[in-house]
């Protein structure tokens, strides 16, 4: 799963990767991705990580966050992701 592997040469405590870890699989439940192979796994994956770097240690705070910064950006995501690389491109970088 994309966080486990982001997190395991970052600096944080078990119980913060407990938090986040905890977090995470809320918001993958709450969009209902089973499939972790999936894109959008690894960007919410960074954006629980950086919620964290903020100092947000409440699962239920981080999911919400996330969900709402996922939801913000994905007006900017072409989707469905591109066959070729299985993608999602950020239009606003393009």
């Amino acid at each position: 799963m994309a966080i486990y592997r982001l997190l395991q040469h970052a600096a944080f405590d078990d119980s913060a990767v407990k938090v986040m870890t905890t977090a995470y699989e809320a918001v993958l439940w709450e969009l209902g991705l089973a499939d972790r192979s999936n894109p959008l796994t690894e960007i919410i994956a960074k954006k629980i990580i950086e919620l964290a770097v903020d100092g947000e240690r409440d699962p239920e705070r981080l999911c919400e966050l996330a969900l709402q910064a996922i939801q913000a950006d994905a007006a900017n995501w072409t989707w469905p992701p591109d066959r070729q690389g299985a993608r999602i491109v950020d239009k606003s970088k393009a």
